[in-house]
């Protein structure tokens, strides 16, 4: 059985680094890969509304500026089926289903639900939590099942949203039939790509942090950033020991950094580990290693701007790529919610059993 992939994100700004090397860089090698039959990549304009409903019009704004971004990256609309979450009718009847198969303190325990909440600043007290936003975990349940998605690529802040959805997955399988597939959470190899911490040193690069080098960058604004960067408070003078623990630009080296980089940019140091060495033993200034890294994103974001460019020129199309793949999407997730609801035995008009049922409990015998 071949994989049948569903990811996404929400559009409320462009991507960034944090996005790349978290998931988009796995979405990609996994649309070359041969084991697998579907990949949908969804824009969640729903979800994002749940904490935008005072300004939607954010969320409108960033649909296209997301889809540019899967596009400069080199997710292809002949193996990558995009869409957008409120074009596809069947995700809101499918989570209204669900939401019978989990409780309210069950939603709000959810670790991630938790967390933002707290990040959003909701006041249960006051305005309270709207409802949308607490149900999240439930809508998301309906975007992978409706698809029959088996991996879904993800944060590791991610995995309590994946673990929701294998409950609701079970319980509906148990209360009616084996209708709905158990997903998988694909997450990095390296734990600091599910969490790149920003530029200023804090535990993650977010768009509400305004701390983030997105895709869309030009190379003065790289620049300006990686100048920017926290290092190490203590390394005050070249000739001072360094530290490589909590030094944001040596962890965006860990990740970004390749050996064939310092023949290019760095020729003096063969590999990470000798630049490490060096730094730790003093002698070796932060502008140095900062423009050594800004070489390195440079090289990684400039074919990312050239197709981005592109599409710019070309909105026409990239309309069309999202309506062509919300048809399919539409397609695809209706079925599954026709299985759904005939496991419920819901479907009325269409059950010939139905009559026969009806007809039976008023024949006098």
């Amino acid at each position: 059985m071949k994989n049948i992939i569903l990811t996404g994100d929400r559009p409320t700004g462009r991507l960034h680094l944090g996005h790349y090397v978290g998931s988009l860089k796995e979405r990609v090698k996994m649309q070359n890969e041969d084991d697998y039959e579907s990949l949908f990549v969804m824009i969640a304009d729903t979800q994002a509304l749940t904490d935008n409903y005072g300004n939607p019009q954010k969320v409108r704004d960033n649909v296209i500026e997301v889809m540019l971004d899967y596009l400069s990256v080199g997710l292809e609309p002949d193996k990558t089926t995009f869409f957008i979450q409120s074009a596809v009718n069947a995700l809101p009847e499918l989570t209204t289903y669900y939401m019978n198969l989990v409780t309210l303190p069950r939603v709000l325990r959810n670790p991630t639900v938790k967390s933002e909440i707290k990040a959003r600043g909701f006041d249960e007290e006051k305005e309270g939590i709207p409802v949308g936003f607490a149900t999240y975990p439930i809508s998301q349940a309906s975007d992978i099942t409706a698809f029959k998605a088996n991996l879904v690529p993800v944060g590791d802040d991610q995995l309590p949203m994946i673990e929701q959805a294998k409950e609701i997955v079970k319980s509906f399988n148990t209360t009616y039939q084996e209708v709905l597939v158990t997903p998988k959470a694909v997450i990095p190899e390296e734990k600091v790509c599910s969490r790149l911490p920003g530029i200023d040193g804090n535990a993650k690069m977010s768009k509400s942090l305004g701390n983030c080098i997105y895709l869309a960058d030009d190379t003065e604004t790289v620049k300006k950033k990686i100048k920017s960067m926290y290092t190490d408070p203590l390394h005050i003078n070249i000739t001072d020991p360094g530290h490589i623990e909590g030094n944001t630009v040596f962890t965006y080296l860990d990740v970004f950094c390749k050996d064939e980089h310092f023949a290019k940019y760095l020729p003096e140091y063969h590999n990470l580990e000798e630049l490490k060495n060096h730094y730790q033993k003093g002698g070796l200034g932060d502008v140095k290693i900062k423009n050594f890294l800004f070489a390195i994103i440079e090289e990684l974001l400039t074919p990312f701007r050239e197709k981005r460019a592109f599409y710019e020129q070309h909105l026409d199309e990239v309309l069309e790529i999202l309506k062509e793949g919300s048809a399919k999407a539409n397609q695809v997730a209706n079925q599954t919610l026709l299985e759904v609801k005939e496991a419920m035995g819901i479907t009325y008009f269409d059950d010939k059993n139905f009559l026969i049922e009806q007809n039976n409990k008023y024949t006098k015998i």
